[in-house]
């Protein structure tokens, strides 16, 4: 987990890393604090419930979601909280 100096001092931030499946139709939601390390999410807006689902599951703590494409690009980050990675 990676830790970001803000205004208020040393917060931790959780990351999240969303890749497409192997069959084109799902994404996997990947990260530590996942109960189970891994989500599967199936569906044409897979990769936008995936980050609503990182957003949620992050609760009060900040998080970075990055996106990858199938070549394992990164292609979109999203923020959430009061921080931006330099």
């Amino acid at each position: 987990m990676l830790a970001a100096q803000t205004s208020i001092g040393m917060v931790s931030i959780q990351q999240y890393q969303v890749q497409p499946g192997k069959d084109g139709l799902s994404v996997h939601l990947i990260s530590d604090v996942l109960p189970f390390r891994c989500a599967l999410l199936i569906g044409k807006d897979a990769v936008a419930d995936s980050i609503d689902y990182a957003k949620l599951f992050s609760g009060s703590n900040a998080a970075v979601i990055r996106v990858y494409d199938v070549a394992g690009t990164l292609i979109k980050v999203q923020y959430k909280g009061d921080f931006k990675e330099s």
